[in-house]
């Protein structure tokens, strides 16, 4: 079935397509539906494809169901000028990919459903733009990198569904973006809980909304355990060579370090660290700060890590660090020192008895 211009009347408010295989939109079908508050197009799996002005002039549409529909791709501006937005279904597609500020102009949406597509990334301006949104379902795709500031203005937000796809990690700093989260669903994922995890666990103890767990597949011995409910001590902190791999080849920033395990052999939490976890919380870690870095900085290896008492933990350079050479060493010269002294005097005295003999 084709939808072609003249089909309806302009003067529908809500428009009801669903399941009726549908297989392609002409561009002009909707023009001049300037009433229109409601269409549903969901239900027509042999769609796969629409035009960038299909909705174009649509300024009243609050509602719009684009699920099941195959879409692969949505082209850029498709959903220009829809400021009264409020439901975006785009549930159970085949998107893989989604244009930076394809929701720019949805000023006013507060629901967005892209569950059950075949997203793999989420980019900085992927939802830029959407100030009043309030859930975000994105459960059921193929999730493996979200960008530290791909929730940068999502202010509102309430609800962010993340289980079922196939993140290894998460930014902590893209959580900490959500000043009105409440609730957070990351379980079904293969975390691994090695030290690049100490971040969202420290975001997650921070955190008083819900949460489900998020289930360690790595290291082996962290497997099967919930990362919210592990200790501190229990989490790997970062070597020497992952330290080097991360910060890159060359430059000052990849100089190894002889950084050892902190925390090994001690068992529970100690004062310490109940007081260190208070001072973190004082030192910058703002939810409100967008993604600048300032002193906490939750993207780094060892942010949220104990601060030890006068540098107790820092690492220390694997060679001795001496004078450059060439520079005599303070011991040795008093020493030369005093026994040039020694000897004047003993001459001295020699030549004060020879003249008392002589005389």
């Amino acid at each position: 079935m084709k939808l072609l211009l003249g089909h309806f009347s302009p003067a529908t408010a809500m428009l009801w397509l669903y399941s009726n295989n549908i297989s392609y939109i002409q561009p002009s079908t909707f023009a001049g539906f300037t009433r229109l508050e409601e269409l549903d197009l969901g239900d027509n799996p042999r769609l796969r494809s629409l035009a960038a002005d299909t909705f174009q002039g649509l300024s009243r549409l609050h509602a719009l169901h684009l699920y099941h529909c195959g879409l692969i791709h949505l082209p850029a501006g498709i959903f220009q000028g829809l400021h009264s937005m409020q439901y975006l279904h785009l549930q159970d597609n085949e998107l893989e990919f989604l244009e930076d500020d394809l929701f720019v102009d949805l000023l006013n949406l507060s629901h967005l459903f892209l569950h059950g597509n075949r997203l793999w990334s989420l980019h900085q301006n992927t939802f830029r733009g959407l100030g009043a949104l309030d859930r975000l379902l994105l459960h059921q795709n193929r999730l493996q990198w979200v960008d530290r500031l791909a929730f940068h203005d999502l202010r509102r937000l309430t609800t962010l569904y993340l289980f079922n796809n196939s993140l290894t990690e998460l930014p902590a700093e893209s959580l900490a973006l959500l000043p009105a989260l409440e609730y957070l669903r990351v379980n079904a994922n293969p975390w691994e809980c090695d030290c690049k995890a100490l971040p969202l666990w420290d975001w997650l103890q921070r955190f008083r909304g819900s949460t489900s767990a998020a289930v360690c597949v790595a290291p082996a011995e962290l497997e099967g355990r919930d990362l919210k409910q592990l200790r501190k001590e229990e989490l790997p902190r970062c070597t020497s060579g992952v330290e080097s791999l991360s910060q890159g080849k060359g430059g000052g920033a990849g100089r190894q370090r002889n950084c050892t395990r902190r925390g090994g052999g001690r068992k529970g939490k100690g004062q310490n660290e109940v007081t260190s976890a208070k001072e973190a919380g004082a030192k910058g870690y703002d939810p409100d700060e967008r993604g600048q870095r300032g002193k906490y900085d939750p993207s780094t290896p060892q942010a949220g890590a104990t601060a030890p008492a006068r540098r107790k933990h820092r690492c220390r350079p694997q060679t001795s660090v001496g004078p450059p050479s060439g520079v005599q060493q303070p011991n040795s010269g008093g020493v030369k020192g005093h026994g040039v002294s020694v000897a004047l005097n003993a001459l001295s005295l020699a030549l004060s008895y020879w003249a008392v003999v002589l005389r």
